[in-house]
């Protein structure tokens, strides 16, 4: 079984999905969620307080400035604009793809485990998670 859920953001943050995913899953197996895109990451995090996606967002940026701030001078993929390299930087340190199990027809998550999809871009995009669910 398979399905690409389309995720709109408009800017950089984290965006849950996790009530769209758990709608969709049936039976038992394990789910395999995979991102379609290099700026942008997958993420299983705290859906309770949104103040932990306020943190990891202030983390990454941190971590991985602008390429117009000069900590980062040394970047010469900028022609995308200055949060085009820093966002590539963020995907590679954090997950492309996500496994869950799936038992009863529900999410294996923890109580408060949401997936989210981890904009590192500050423009709006559609991004695209492509789900499979293997029994």
């Amino acid at each position: 079984m398979t399905r690409v859920f389309t995720i709109q953001t408009s800017g950089a943050g984290l965006y849950e999905f996790t009530r769209e995913v758990a709608d969709w899953v049936r039976g038992d197996g394990l789910l395999t969620l995979f991102i379609r895109h290099t700026s942008a990451s997958l993420l299983i995090q705290e859906n309770a307080d949104p103040e932990v996606q306020t943190d990891l967002g202030a983390f990454f940026d941190r971590l991985a400035p602008p390429s117009d701030h000069p900590a980062m001078s040394y970047l010469t993929h900028t022609y995308e604009g200055p949060d085009d390299m820093p966002a590539h930087i963020k995907a590679a340190l954090l997950p492309v793809s996500l496994s869950i199990p799936v038992m009863g027809g529900k999410l294996a998550l923890g109580r408060w485990q949401g997936i989210y999809v981890f904009e590192h871009r500050r423009a709006p995009h559609r991004r695209e998670v492509v789900a499979h669910l293997s029994p």
